[in-house]
């Protein structure tokens, strides 16, 4: 491609950053290309040989890839749970942001829990930008949150940029995010239909869960029967028929049950609104290997058997999960009571927010899925569907948001090395492949001492 985006021809023009890669990561596949790149913007892709130049100015530069590295599109991770302000011990928008950028994510969508307060009106809306404002290496969104008796309050969070609600089927862990009712879910999806809104859903049925096994003690397999792939699947079916009701689009967050995925595509192919993730730790981790006592280890829903774990990632490939997210969910030491590992009593989430594309790649490696694929399921596909926009592609007119990966290096996890506030890590130790060289915002290497993140509304 040889045009800019005013359709004028652009290779004998000079550009602020020129980054030169035998293998760049395109919407139509990898090749060799010269990106041009003007006041932050993606403004010229060019093939290799095409001898774009770097501009007089003395902040201009041009960047070559050595063989061994890839050109990616910044990552883009729509579930991170911050915590930011008020529960800013076991996470921070400094902290997380510098977190993700090492890992080449460049943009994040921060979760409305478990802030205090948590993002479920304007006013805890702009509290939380305020406090993020002056702390994000890179660039931020927010989600807004549905709570029982704030469906007056999602339109005004929708008119002032955020990118869609969460809500939860059962317990959220934290009381001032209670779940919804199964007529509070439906209102909610009518109210959001009305201005085409996006309702994102912690589905674990609560009936379910009442009769499934109380949870206690060291025993994962206890842990496990707690919270069983059922629960998953009834609430997937009543967020399916809710949407299929109202015609309001809905997301399944953290899939974890792929019993589930039959419905899920059933539904998609029907034309309900229906858009599906899932995380590292499903598609790493299985039940099997996790240690008695390892409450690093825990998250909900939780990790289930290899033969779940093999199957979504069938999912991935076959299209019915749309994208890979980190549901960054941190905490203190304190609180995975790492000394008496009970995981009845432990918080329940896994840190992985630098490591997502490291992970992934590693595992999808061995499958024989090649690295373009993973890196639209954690990238493009996010950002559709949380609609962030300029972001997740190397394209023109897109934010000049890069990584540069070397998908062939291999390297061990060392929680103790990493960005994240509380280094605590399910994957301490874990030999994985592929390495985030560098990461680059809108034209600019990420500064790990200088904030120069933005925050971004939906609309």
């Amino acid at each position: 491609m040889n045009v800019d985006d005013a359709g004028t021809q652009a290779a004998d023009q000079a550009f602020d950053l020129v980054i030169r890669a035998q293998r760049a990561v395109l919407p139509e596949g990898v090749s060799a290309a010269e990106v041009g790149v003007r006041e932050g913007a993606i403004v010229e892709i060019a093939t290799e040989g095409a001898g774009l130049s770097g501009s007089t100015s003395a902040n201009a530069r041009v960047v070559e890839l050595d063989d061994s590295q890839v050109l990616l599109p910044g990552l883009v991770d729509s579930h991170v749970h911050v915590n930011d302000p008020g529960r800013s011990e076991w996470e921070g928008f400094a902290s997380a942001t510098r977190a993700a950028a090492a890992g080449g994510v460049t943009t994040i969508v921060d979760m409305p829990l478990n802030s205090l307060p948590p993002t479920v009106n304007v006013e805890s809306l702009g509290i939380k930008r305020q406090v993020a404002a002056s702390k994000a290496f890179i660039d931020v969104g927010f989600w807004g949150g549905a709570i029982p008796g704030n469906t007056g309050d999602l339109k005004p969070l929708f008119d002032a940029g955020v990118y869609g609600f969460k809500c939860f089927l059962e317990d959220s862990g934290v009381d001032e995010f209670p779940p919804l009712e199964p007529e509070e879910l439906c209102a909610d999806l009518a109210e959001l239909a009305k201005y085409d809104g996006l309702l994102i859903v912690h589905a674990e049925d609560h009936s379910v869960m009442a009769d499934a096994p109380k949870n206690s003690g060291r025993k994962f397999s206890d842990f496990l029967a707690s919270r069983p792939r059922e629960a998953e699947n009834v609430a997937i079916a009543r967020v399916i028929d809710a949407a299929r009701e109202t015609g309001a689009r809905a997301h399944i967050l953290h899939l974890s049950s792929a019993d589930a995925l039959p419905q899920i595509a059933e539904a998609k192919a029907e034309g309900v609104k229906l858009t599906v993730e899932t995380c590292p730790h499903y598609l790493v981790f299985t039940a099997e290997e996790i240690p008695d006592g390892a409450t690093t280890h825990k998250c909900c829903p939780p990790i289930r058997e290899e033969s779940n774990r093999e199957a979504l990632w069938q999912g991935l490939v076959d299209g019915t999960i749309d994208c890979i997210v980190s549901d960054h969910s941190p905490s203190t030491a304190e609180l995975k009571l790492l000394d008496t590992g009970d995981f009845g009593a432990a918080w329940g989430g896994i840190s992985s927010l630098q490591l997502g594309l490291s992970l992934v790649w590693t595992e999808a490696a061995k499958r024989g899925i090649d690295l373009a694929e993973v890196v639209a399921w954690m990238s493009s596909a996010p950002a559709s569907v949380a609609g962030v926009k300029n972001k997740g592609a190397i394209a023109l007119g897109n934010d000049a948001d890069f990584a540069v990966f070397a998908p062939d290096e291999e390297w061990t996890v060392h929680a103790a090395e990493l960005y994240h506030r509380n280094q605590i890590s399910a994957y301490d130790t874990r030999a994985v492949r592929g390495a985030v060289k560098q990461t680059i915002l809108r034209g600019a290497p990420v500064d790990f001492d200088e904030p120069q993140g933005r925050l971004l509304r939906a609309r």
